[in-house]
């Protein structure tokens, strides 16, 4: 076990206090399309919403969202929110953590990742998403340091270098943290320290979020395998070769990974038998997966470079429906009850029918929508690649 110590301590007596969200191992299909494949939480606290990652909200919305407000942050977004209580938590390009008022969207914080910008350069970007647990929120950036933020007051806990970019956004779990690098590491840190608990050297980048279930985190990354690691040890219990290598982030539900690859496939993967069950290929042009897929009891949804939504069924691996847009979609998918929303390079931010994939609903922000949305209680958030970083919140106006 390393005994390497954080870079920076700005307070030696800090207390977190971790909330651990519990998962049922597998839940049977049933009719209905939209039942969440995992138990959650309410907040959308972290880029997938919850440990497994299925992106499947438990919060609602109203059936006609109308946008409450728009506020500049400073910078692109290029990562989803978090939405906790009363607050958003967006990161921008910029170096900042901008925490915004869900009802008001006004400003209440930002955390900046260096306080000095020299002349002539810029301050290291946020390109992960913010994972919220207890009173601390964590991130890493791409300069490769892990940031540890107080939640009320968005001043730094303490930081942590890694030897690469994070885009990786993180997983709390048990009193640690767990995040990819491209140093070729997944790391585990004590949640209230940032010491070292574990670390795994890979092949290969490590971009995705790690999903976590039954004691266990995943990774597919750059060295075109999955791997299942022991969260309480760092060991590996197995690895599964994909021959490709991956930017997505894996969702799992029980026995069975979902994820989009490089090699224009989508691939369901049983990690206790080591094998894959089936794959899903878009058939019409090679074109890479970036989207993380969102994953109900009887679909599996994401966006392609292929400039379409693919709703696939989770069972067989075959096509259910495809929605197309005018450019490439990176936008990981949201699934609130019988609606998908996913933004896409196009600019719009688009609502379909989960049972159809037929439009309900779209904005268009006028720039293009990488990040995924995010779901609080009756709304929605999602930030764009305007220069000025424009964040969006829609729900039900109040009279």
């Amino acid at each position: 076990m390393s005994t390497a110590r954080p870079i920076q301590w700005l307070s030696a007596a800090v207390v977190v206090s971790l909330s651990v969200v519990s998962f049922a191992a597998d839940l049977k299909p049933t009719a209905s399309s939209s039942t969440p494949a995992s138990s959650t939480a309410t907040p959308w606290g972290s880029f997938r919403h919850d440990l497994a990652q299925t992106g499947v909200a438990a919060s609602s919305l109203p059936n006609d969202l109308e946008l409450l407000w728009e506020v500049a942050v400073g910078d692109q977004v290029l990562a989803t929110a978090a939405i906790v209580g009363d607050y958003v938590y967006v990161p921008c390009l910029s170096g900042e953590l901008v925490c915004l008022d869900r009802k008001t969207g006004a400003r209440q914080w930002a955390y900046k990742t260096v306080e000095v910008v020299e002349k002539n350069s810029f301050a290291p970007g946020f390109k992960s998403s913010p994972t919220v647990a207890g009173d601390t929120i964590y991130l890493g950036d791409e300069e490769g340091v892990f940031h540890a933020i107080d939640l009320k007051t968005g001043k730094g806990k303490w930081k942590f270098a890694t030897g690469g970019e994070i885009y990786s956004s993180a997983a709390v779990v048990d009193g640690r943290v767990i995040f990819g690098s491209y140093d070729n590491r997944l790391y585990c840190l004590h949640a209230k320290s940032g010491e070292v608990a574990w670390k795994y050297e890979t092949q290969g980048y490590v971009h995705c979020a790690p999903a976590v279930i039954e004691g266990v985190t995943f990774i597919a990354g750059c060295d075109e395998h999955l791997r299942v690691i022991d969260i309480k040890t760092g060991e590996q219990r197995c690895e599964i070769p994909l021959n490709t290598y991956l930017i997505a982030s894996p969702a799992v539900v029980g026995e069975t990974l979902y994820v989009g690859t490089y090699a224009s496939e989508v691939v369901a993967v049983d990690w206790k038998q080591k094998e894959v069950t089936w794959r899903y290929a878009s058939g019409e042009s090679e074109q890479p997966f970036h989207s993380s897929a969102a994953v109900t009891n009887r679909l599996v949804v994401l966006g392609g470079k292929d400039k379409r939504v693919h709703a696939i069924d989770r069972a067989t691996g075959r096509k259910v429906w495809t929605f197309q847009t005018r450019a490439r979609v990176e936008s990981s998918p949201a699934i609130v009850g019988e609606r998908v929303f996913i933004g896409s390079h196009d600019g719009n931010l688009y609502s379909l029918n989960l049972a159809d994939g037929k439009e309900l609903w779209k904005f268009n922000a006028g720039k293009a929508i990488s990040a995924g949305p995010a779901v609080g209680e009756g709304v929605l958030v999602v930030g764009s690649e305007s220069r000025d970083g424009k964040v969006y919140c829609f729900g039900k106006k109040t009279k």
